[in-house]
């Protein structure tokens, strides 16, 4: 089983169009085209039924006292905790691909309502749904995909993994409102292969990606 794209190159910076946040010289960061990149596939395993996507940076800050601050950085040391950013479940095989910006296509304020995608798939709730939970203009329920947006001040690249898995059930045994670590001890008995791609992305103008 292989994961391939046209957006995203294993072991390289993804490009900003595919970011929920791009570097802005006067506020750090500003919102970005968070277009939800290119997936496709190849040589599944046999008995096959659905797909599932999980895109996840294991590298986001463990405390966020530090994140976004002028007089600090985030220190490398820090322990690091999964921030999940994409989960889609319920992908037929037959499409043999994601087009680019199907299922987002720029920031949505407050969070994308729809837990319905193309085709039939479902959307889980990513993790900016916590993060942005005491903002009064941006709080809200985030399901489908939202990218990268790492803390501008951080002291580490961080990594965005994209992992398609095959499964043998049609439907992925989660309901509305499912969350990561919530889908993945899900279909951990129903994963026949799976395949990623790691990118990485950086908002601190001191860190390359």
């Amino acid at each position: 089983m292989r994961i391939l794209s046209n957006s995203l190159v294993d072991g390289q910076p993804i490009a900003q169009k595919y970011a929920f946040g791009v570097p802005d010289e006067e506020n750090h960061m500003a919102f970005g085209p968070n277009k939800s990149p290119h997936i496709a596939w190849q040589d599944l395993p046999a008995g096959t039924k659905s797909l599932a996507i999980i895109c996840h940076d294991p590298d986001a800050p463990s405390s966020a006292e530090d994140v976004n601050r002028e007089d600090k950085e985030v220190p490398a040391d820090l322990p690091r905790v999964d921030f999940y950013h994409w989960l889609l479940v319920d992908i037929d095989p037959q499409l043999g691909e994601l087009a680019e910006g199907a299922y987002a296509d720029g920031v949505v304020p407050g969070g994308k309502r729809d837990t319905s995608a193309p085709n039939g798939a479902r959307q889980g709730v990513n993790d900016y749904t916590d993060f942005l939970a005491g903002s009064e203009e941006l709080s809200g329920v985030y399901y489908g995909y939202d990218g990268p947006c790492p803390p501008w001040n951080d002291s580490i690249a961080h990594r965005y993994v994209f992992t398609l898995y095959a499964l043998d059930v049609e439907r992925a045994p989660v309901e509305e409102g499912f969350r990561g670590a919530e889908l993945l001890e899900a279909i951990r008995g129903h994963i026949l292969a799976q395949d990623c791609i790691t990118t990485t992305y950086s908002l601190n103008p001191r860190v390359p990606a």
